[in-house]
C-alpha cells in the first residue's frame, strides 16, 4: 500500500492505493450504446402543414408564455412567434421561412410537448 495526499478544490483527502500486477487486471466490459429510440409523435402533432406550408413545432416540453401571431398574419425568418418556458427559462421559437401564419394550435399557458404543433406557416 502506498499512502498520497489528494487536493481537490482546496480540500485535502488521504487516500491509499493498492500496487497490483498485470496479471491481477480484470477488464472492463465494453458497454455499447443504446439504439436510438424514436419517441412517437404527440397527440398533439397530429395536425399537419398545408401543401407546401411548414409545421412549427415545440422543440421541448414547456409552457406556452406568449403567443406573438395570430392566424394570416405574414411573418418573416427570424421572427419571434412564440415564448416558451422550459426548465425554468424563456425560449424564443422563431419563424423558420417568410410566408403567412395559417394556424395557431396553441394559447398562451399551455402546457406543450416536445414535437406539439405549435402553428403552420404556408
Amino acid at each position: 500500500m502506498k499512502n498520497y495526499r489528494v487536493i481537490v478544490n482546496g480540500t485535502t483527502y488521504e487516500v491509499a492505493l493498492e500496487e497490483i500486477d498485470a496479471s491481477q487486471v480484470k477488464e472492463a466490459p465494453v458497454q455499447t450504446a443504446a439504439p436510438a429510440v424514436k419517441a412517437e409523435a404527440p397527440a398533439q402533432a397530429a395536425v399537419s402543414a398545408p401543401a407546401g406550408g411548414e409545421s412549427v413545432t415545440a422543440p421541448m416540453p414547456g409552457t406556452i408564455l406568449s403567443v406573438n401571431v395570430t392566424a394570416g398574419k405574414a411573418v418573416k425568418a427570424g421572427e419571434i412567434l412564440f415564448v416558451l418556458e422550459a426548465m425554468k427559462m424563456e425560449n424564443e421559437i422563431v419563424a423558420p421561412c417568410d410566408g403567412t401564419v395559417g394556424q395557431v394550435a396553441v394559447a398562451n399557458g399551455q402546457s406543450v410537448d416536445t414535437g406539439a404543433l405549435l402553428c403552420t406557416i404556408a
